[in-house]
C-alpha cells in the first residue's frame, strides 16, 4: 500500500488549538507577577534595613529578630490562637449539625438552605460593621434589652479587653458556617445510600451510622473545610477592622492587623515583610500536607 501524504495542519485548527493559551496567558502572566512576583519581593523586603520605602541592603534576619522581640506580635499570636481554634471548631460544629438536619430533607429546605448560606455572600467590613452595632452597649443588644425592662443585662463584650476576641469569633462563625453547611451537605448528599440501607438492615442505630459510616466517609469534607477555615482564619483583616479595629487597645490584634500597621502606620517595612512571611509560612504549613496526602491517595 501507498504511504498516505502527511496532513498539514491549516491555519483554523492551529488557532483553535492554540485558543485556550493565548486567552489564559494574560491572566497566567498577572499571577506571575502580582502574586508570585510580589511573594518574593516581600520575602527579599524582609531582609531588608526598609522602613518607610524599600531599601535593598541587606540585614539578614535583623527583622526577624525584631519582630519575635515584639509583645504585640506574641499577643497577635495568641489571639489569632485563639480566634482559630474557636472559629473552625464552631464552624465545622454548627455546619454538620445544620448540614444534617437538611439532610433529612425537611419541608422548607429550599428556603433554609439560602438563607444559611446567604451571610456568605456579604463582605468582612459589612459583617464587622453590622456585628459592631449589634454589640455596642449603647447601641444595639445591650441597650435593647435594657429598653426592654432588663435593667440588668450586660453584654459588653465589644468594648471588654479580655472579651473582644470573642465578638471577632462570633462575627465570624454566623458568616462561615453555612458555606460549612452547604460542603458537609454536598458530601452527604454524595454517599451511596445503599451502604445505609444495608447497615439499617443489619439494625444499626442512627448514631452508630453516622459514628461508624457517615462521619468517616466525610473525612475528605472534613479536611477541605478545616483547610478553607484555617486559611480564612489566618488571613483575616477586613473583620478585625470593621468590627473592633484591633482593640480595645491591642487586645483583638491579629497577625493580619500587626502586619497593616508595621508596614504602613510604624514605617517597619521590613518588621511588616517578616510578619507577612511568617503568615506565608503558616499558610503553607496547613495547605502544602493536605496537598500530599491528597497526590498520595490519587497515586494509591
Amino acid at each position: 500500500m501507498a504511504a498516505r501524504p502527511p496532513v498539514h495542519r491549516g491555519l483554523a485548527d492551529r488557532l483553535r488549538d492554540g485558543l485556550p493559551r493565548l486567552v489564559l496567558a494574560p491572566s497566567f502572566a498577572l499571577i506571575l507577577v502580582f502574586v508570585y512576583g510580589f511573594i518574593i519581593w516581600t520575602l527579599t523586603l524582609s531582609f531588608t534595613t526598609s522602613r518607610i520605602l524599600p531599601v535593598y541592603s541587606f540585614a539578614g534576619f535583623d527583622a526577624y529578630i525584631r519582630l519575635w522581640s515584639q509583645p504585640n506580635w506574641h499577643m497577635a499570636l495568641g489571639n489569632l490562637a485563639i480566634f482559630g481554634i474557636l472559629y473552625m471548631s464552631a464552624c465545622i460544629a454548627i455546619g454538620l449539625l445544620l448540614a444534617i438536619l437538611l439532610d433529612q430533607r425537611i419541608r422548607g429546605e429550599g428556603v433554609l438552605r439560602p438563607i444559611f448560606l446567604y451571610p456568605m455572600a456579604l463582605s468582612f467590613v459589612v459583617t464587622g460593621t453590622a456585628w459592631k452595632w449589634f454589640l455596642n452597649p449603647g447601641l444595639g443588644l445591650e441597650n435593647t434589652m435594657r429598653n426592654l425592662g432588663w435593667e440588668s443585662f450586660t453584654f459588653d463584650w465589644l468594648v471588654n479587653k479580655d472579651m473582644a476576641i470573642y465578638t471577632i469569633v462570633i462575627a465570624g462563625v454566623w458568616q462561615a458556617s453555612g458555606f460549612v453547611m452547604a460542603m458537609f451537605l454536598a458530601g452527604l448528599r454524595g454517599i451511596d445510600s445503599e451502604i445505609i440501607k444495608a447497615a439499617q438492615i443489619d439494625g444499626a442505630s442512627t448514631v452508630s451510622i453516622y459514628r461508624r459510616i457517615i462521619l468517616p466517609l466525610l473525612r475528605p469534607v472534613f479536611l477541605s473545610a478545616l483547610i478553607v477555615l484555617a486559611h480564612m482564619a489566618i488571613k483575616s483583616y477586613d473583620l478585625v477592622i470593621a468590627l473592633t479595629g484591633g482593640g480595645p487597645g491591642n487586645a483583638t490584634e491579629l497577625p493580619s492587623t500587626f502586619m497593616y500597621s508595621y508596614t504602613f502606620t510604624r514605617n517597619q517595612m521590613a518588621v511588616g515583610s517578616a510578619s507577612a512571611v511568617m503568615m506565608l509560612m503558616g499558610i503553607a504549613a496547613i495547605i502544602v500536607p493536605y496537598l500530599y496526602s491528597e497526590l498520595r491517595e490519587k497515586d494509591r
